[in-house]
């Protein structure tokens, strides 16, 4: 199992928070195109990630749907065949929606900063501080809550769940 300490909020300035994260990770951003495709799972959240037709990632995660600093536990497993995987997920398990997003990641230290354009969301930021084997979570959530401050994030701005969430909660509002 890994581990992280995981903050995500909507952006208000996108391009501060580009301009402070080259700044501080000292170079330009590993632009990534993603397509998450989220199956019905009992025990947390299972996603087929799509990077390329034959590059992709099946992802189980477990974490609170809080607003603040949260702790993620996630396994990942590798694919050469995303397309073969997403149809044997759908029979046994449903999909429940998709998530389409063109992601900005910077490393700062330990931390992935993603500057994410999600498809008919708009602009966010997440800070994930990946957990080293037996560190404790809270030393990580000082680390992420300074890292709001930096960015000037606004505590109304966070997120409590995945992007799906918030699909699904705008097309239901809709």
């Amino acid at each position: 199992m890994a581990g992280n300490i995981e903050i995500k909020a909507k952006l208000e300035n996108t391009g501060f928070c580009i301009t402070k994260a080259k700044s501080l990770s000292g170079g330009n951003p590993e632009i990534i195109k993603q397509n998450d495709t989220f199956f019905n799972s009992p025990q947390g959240r299972l996603k087929l990630r799509v990077f390329s037709p034959d590059k992709g990632q099946l992802i189980f995660y477990r974490r609170e749907n809080i607003s603040g600093p949260k702790l993620s536990e996630y396994y990942i497993s590798e694919t050469e065949d995303p397309d073969g995987l997403l149809i044997v997920l759908e029979k046994a398990y449903g999909i429940i929606g998709s998530v389409k997003k063109t992601r900005q990641l910077f490393w700062v230290g330990r931390t992935r900063i993603h500057i994410d354009q999600v498809d008919n969301l708009g602009d966010f930021i997440e800070f994930e501080l990946v957990l080293s084997g037996n560190e404790e979570a809270e030393d990580a959530e000082i680390e992420a809550l300074q890292l709001m401050k930096i960015f000037d994030i606004k505590k109304e701005n966070l997120i409590e769940g995945a992007y799906l969430d918030l699909l699904n909660y705008k097309v239901h509002k809709e």
